[in-house]
């Protein structure tokens, strides 16, 4: 089975295990999810939607936070660890939406590149979940199950990992294969213990099932 043909059936069959897959973290409005990609980088999503929470209702809007100081920014997000650095990547991003895009999110990927804290993986997300645009969002997850799935031979930077994946996936089927990536990497494919390769629908053609990759 070619690489191409393998990425197929994984597709295929994940669709069937997690039919409703879709981004974990909440948001509304396009700006909402620009802050919370930014809070979760090395923080649970559980956590960053609760925080979240206390944040948007002390600033509302993204006048609101581009107004706020860094401190304010801080005092909240600081559960998420990282405070300084995620606040202060927050209120320059936010300032920017205000000045340069009238409070809107650019649906420009280069363009959401040149934002504060935001790199490949969060503007691939957004292009995916809000503009509903092409996108391969190589997270933690995606990058390891591709690898144990063998779509990925040994390559762990996110950017190489991504460019691999645009050749073998269909391009309307990225956003939605990486969510689901992560609802099977959460639940079967774990990190931290052993992967449940007894129950996992890809048992047959992985490859690598029950190997540490």
């Amino acid at each position: 089975m070619t690489k191409e043909e393998l990425a197929l059936v994984i597709i295929e069959r994940l669709k069937k295990e997690y039919p409703d897959a879709g981004c974990t973290l909440d948001y509304n409005q396009a700006w909402k999810l620009l802050v919370s990609v930014r809070l979760a980088a090395q923080c649970t999503d559980a956590r960053v939607n609760v925080v979240v929470q206390d944040l948007y209702r002390k600033f509302p809007d993204v006048d609101a936070l581009a107004s706020a100081s860094v401190e304010e920014i801080e005092e909240i997000v600081k559960p998420c660890g990282l405070g300084h650095s995620k606040a202060r990547d927050i209120s320059a991003c936010m300032k920017i939406l205000k000045e340069e895009y009238g409070g809107k999110v650019p649906d420009d990927f280069d363009r959401l590149l040149k934002l504060p804290g935001v790199g490949r993986k969060s503007a691939n997300l957004i292009m995916g979940d809000v503009f509903g645009k092409p996108a391969i969002v190589t997270d933690t997850h995606c990058i390891r199950l591709v690898n144990r799935m063998g779509l990925v031979d040994g390559i762990r930077d996110p950017k190489k990992v991504e460019m691999i994946l645009w050749k073998l996936i269909p391009r309307e089927e990225g956003s939605d294969f990486c969510h689901r990536l992560v609802y099977h990497g959460r639940e079967v494919c774990t990190a931290r213990t052993k992967p449940y390769c007894d129950r996992c629908v890809l048992a047959d053609v992985c490859g690598k099932c029950g190997v540490e990759a």
